[in-house]
């Protein structure tokens, strides 16, 4: 970068609900100022970092949600997608936006950016030489979602309903410890017949990536027995499901990254043919291909939310309960150690963003976009026909 040249840089602010992380956290945003950078920071009350954090490492703060006014050569980054519009967007665009895999509304969202001239750089397409991504909040969404499932264990087996669990709410922790702590003391309330502590068995498929660690990590420090986290991988997949087994444990969490055609993990058949026997009382489906077609758990078909976390399975009379957790933002459970971990990762390729026309991890990103974007031109016209 140019000794007189600075690269501006705008955190705007999230609208998803109860979205609590940042891309930028302070610490970053210090970085690259050091580095050269001009950070402009949306004021933003949801954020877990406070306005005055950024203010005090020299970011610039502006009012809420006032991106769209900015100048147009000023790239805006942020996390989750942003509200559904039809307005063009002219600026350069760095988040995750969920369009690439032909989710739910895909086409929409990239013509606005044909319609503005701007660009989208999707974070979960940075990716390095080898193809792995920058940065991914994998970890912690499967912590999270772990975290989340045993918490609606907790909650089924002490409430012993058999109707949604109208009173199970998710909040934001401060930090790990007391998650876990929290998630401990639910669990111990639970027993068996006899009295006896009730130890619950777990399957994580994924469990070699980074949101399948997370997820092992999570029961591990919530005290399951090792011979009670059952670790899937490629090798204990690679028959193809439905999987009996799935049925067999309380709680089955899904970290695979779904990028084609896969026989399903458990269907609606599967779930109703092993009748009252069945032991599987919770799915947290982390990958939440809810919309992809695709899916490789299609017993369910909408989203999840903090205030709503669980969604009944239509088991069939007679059949014990089963809830599913699909919440597409899990780490912001942990908003504040998932900020620091991703935007310190995200780090390395930002500082490249002035040179973005000609390093590699920005180069590549813009040429998929620009496929993407022709896909999605193309759908459009056809569907307009």
């Amino acid at each position: 970068m140019s000794s007189t040249t600075r690269q501006p840089l705008w955190l705007r602010c999230e609208k998803k609900e109860f979205e609590r992380r940042a891309a930028l956290t302070p610490t970053t945003a210090k970085k690259l100022i050091d580095a050269g950078f001009d950070i402009t920071v949306e004021r933003d009350p949801q954020r877990i970092f406070d306005d005055e954090e950024y203010e005090k490492v020299g970011c610039k703060l502006v009012d809420n949600n006032t991106w769209p006014s900015a100048p147009t050569d000023i790239p805006i980054i942020g996390l989750k997608e942003l509200p559904v519009s039809t307005d063009p967007l002219p600026h350069t665009h760095i988040q995750f936006a969920h369009c690439y895999k032909n989710q739910a509304g895909w086409a929409a969202v990239l013509t606005r950016f044909a319609r503005g001239g701007g660009t989208l750089y999707d974070l979960e397409f940075l990716q390095d030489e080898s193809g792995r991504r920058v940065a991914a909040f994998g970890f912690h969404a499967g912590f999270a979602g772990a975290a989340a499932a045993a918490l609606a264990l907790a909650d089924r087996k002490t409430n012993s309903t058999s109707g949604p669990l109208a009173g199970l709410k998710l909040e934001p922790y401060n930090n790990e410890h007391e998650m876990v702590a929290d998630v401990k003391e639910k669990l111990s309330k639970v027993k068996n017949a006899d009295g006896s502590p009730f130890k619950p068995k777990a399957l994580v498929i994924g469990a070699l990536g980074r949101c399948g660690r997370g997820a092992v990590d999570l029961f591990r420090k919530i005290g399951l027995e090792e011979d009670d986290i059952f670790k899937w991988d490629l090798a204990e997949t690679a028959k193809g499901g439905p999987f009996e087994e799935i049925l067999q444990v309380d709680i089955f969490i899904n970290c695979i990254y779904l990028s084609s055609s896969i026989p399903p993990f458990v269907t609606l058949d599967t779930i109703r043919a092993a009748g009252p026997n069945r032991r599987l009382s919770v799915i947290a489906d982390v990958s939440c291909d809810t919309t992809n077609p695709f899916n490789p758990i299609p017993v369910y078909n909408v989203m999840t939310t903090f205030d709503a976390p669980t969604v009944e399975v239509e088991v069939g009379e007679g059949n014990p309960p089963l809830s599913v957790i699909a919440i597409d933002h899990l780490p912001t459970l942990l908003p504040r150690e998932a900020s620091e971990q991703f935007s310190g990762d995200l780090l390395p390729s930002l500082y490249q963003l002035p040179e973005r026309k000609t390093a590699r991890v920005w180069v590549e990103a813009e040429q998929l976009f620009k496929k993407k974007l022709a896909d999605a031109v193309a759908y459009e016209a056809q569907s307009n026909k």
